[in-house]
């Protein structure tokens, strides 16, 4: 049986307090889990604001194979607006919901049972009345009774709904109660059934398999479990465990993007993997115990149920140097997974070379760190960095920074406690705003006394609040162009969120 990835890393992920994401970085990441052949990707909500809207719409305009779809509560307005978002989408789907359960009934609707079934009926028969595809969803289905919840979901189908969701909202059920109650739709009801499980109790991969074996036929993810609180089911955990462990069950994805994947919105949205992350961490496929060394060595599957290569972890050997031309490069970068045009292949070759004049060993990571925040749809760059020079001595330290911007230079010298917190305050004098920082940190990408530094910055400007990272095998350079990478997504026009 063909399973369907409903994937709502853009909209449920976002909504996880701190990781706003730029517009442009929702379209890179659409194109990607495109590219992982994703069913269904969930843009967004288009009515929480201008910026969410123009969003989903330019996403719909974008992706030729995967299915669009957008958020709406069950309202006509929201309805609308979901559908001039997304109509403009090879494969449409307008995803609209309502809770079922009694406690958001009253305290959150503030509506009788008999209110949420007439609400469910028109406003299905509205959405369907304007987009192909439906996919209702039911709020805290999970704590709603069953005789309600089956309820409305007749309610639903009979007014033209294509498939219905099945939300464990605060991740309260457990497997066997979530086999059972898929299983009760099932017998009751002729639909598709997609379950979206979140991760309060750690058990929403579990969740999603069960509801799988029990006969779902689609599943909400987002990549690397991102989602409000503690996130939802992650893509890369159900996709394996699926590959893995239930070969009756037919998937899509292309899995060798999955690393690549989880790199990429990690860095976006400003976070690094704990290293026992499962599938994507550092050490998921590291062996330290003697024993298991020895093990892996002789047979690689007495202690790994998967691959790394067929997650598309770059291996990390010694593959270009400061002598290696352009023809090399592009051959190992497509290798990679990585298609670039002769712009970006100009650019990045010569980032390259830069690296490779300052590291004695260029790795697969190093060269998988340059190209990660690769954006197809470049944020505007109102400013950048052509020099800097830092004085330091015990707790005080003083930046002098240069910026250009258009064909103008700017040059500013500040003090401060420290040298990045000194570069910091020369980037918001010379800007004249008044960027707060929320969130600095600094790690090591790759092995070595010479390796590359990456740096991560959650930087707000009134009500907004973006990440920017920086790469340097200078930290101070790399925490300098990270300040300025969210600066620029702060001020550009596409980041008026």
């Amino acid at each position: 049986m063909k399973i369907k990835i409903f994937d709502t890393t853009l909209r449920d992920g976002e909504q996880a307090p701190g990781f706003t994401m730029h517009p442009k970085e929702k379209l890179d990441i659409a194109l990607k889990l495109e590219s992982m052949k994703a069913d269904a990707i969930e843009a967004g909500f288009p009515a929480s604001s201008k910026a969410d809207f123009l969003s989903v719409k330019e996403i719909s305009e974008n992706i030729k194979y995967s299915s669009v779809a957008a958020l709406a509560r069950s309202t006509t307005s929201d309805i609308d607006c979901a559908w001039e978002a997304v109509k403009d989408a090879k494969f449409p789907i307008i995803h609209t919901f309502i809770a079922t359960s009694p406690i958001h009934l009253k305290y959150k609707l503030k509506m009788t049972e008999d209110e949420v079934l007439d609400s469910i009926a028109f406003h299905v028969k509205y959405a369907k009345s304007k987009c192909p595809f439906l996919k209702y969803a039911f709020e805290d289905a999970t704590r709603t009774p069953k005789e309600f919840l089956l309820k409305a979901i007749k309610t639903a189908v009979k007014a033209g709904a294509d498939c219905i969701n099945i939300a464990d909202t605060v991740g309260y059920s457990t497997p066997k109660e979530t086999s059972e109650l898929i299983s009760l739709i099932k017998s009751e009801v002729d639909v598709k059934i997609s379950v979206h499980c979140h991760n309060d109790l750690g058990l929403a991969t579990a969740n999603t398999l069960a509801a799988i074996e029990a006969g779902a036929n689609e599943f909400d993810c987002s990549i690397i479990g991102l989602g409000e609180r503690a996130g939802n089911a992650s893509l890369e955990e159900v996709v394996m465990a699926i590959k893995t462990r239930y070969p009756q069950f037919e998937l899509s994805t292309e899995t060798k993007q999955i690393y690549s994947a989880s790199k990429l919105v990690s860095s976006i949205v400003g976070i690094k993997l704990p290293p026992f992350k499962t599938i994507v961490g550092s050490n998921a496929f590291a062996h330290e115990a003697g024993i298991h060394q020895h093990g892996v060595l002789e047979n690689r599957a007495t202690y790994e149920l998967m691959n790394p290569d067929d997650i598309g972890i770059p291996q990390n050997k010694l593959l270009l140097g400061k002598h290696s031309g352009k023809h090399a490069f592009l051959e190992l970068i497509g290798e990679m997974g990585y298609s670039l045009t002769d712009e970006e292949t100009a650019f990045y070759f010569e980032k390259f070379k830069e690296l490779a004049e300052r590291k004695k060993i260029v790795t697969r990571r190093d060269i998988d760190a340059l190209l990660i925040n690769l954006s197809r749809h470049a944020i505007k760059r109102t400013y950048t960095l052509t020099d800097y020079e830092i004085m330091s001595y015990k707790n005080q330290a003083t930046a002098e920074i240069t910026l250009s911007s258009g064909d103008k230079q700017h040059v500013e010298k500040m003090s401060g406690d420290g040298p990045v917190d000194a570069a910091f305050k020369a980037i918001n004098s010379l800007t004249g705003q008044n960027f707060v920082l929320h969130d600095y940190s600094i790690h090591s990408v790759t092995e070595g006394k010479d390796a590359l530094g990456e740096a991560t910055v959650k930087l707000a400007l009134n009500d907004k609040i973006m990440t920017g990272k920086g790469i340097s095998t200078d930290v101070l350079e790399a925490s300098i162009i990270a300040y300025l990478n969210a600066v620029n997504k702060l001020i550009s026009d596409g980041g008026d969120l």
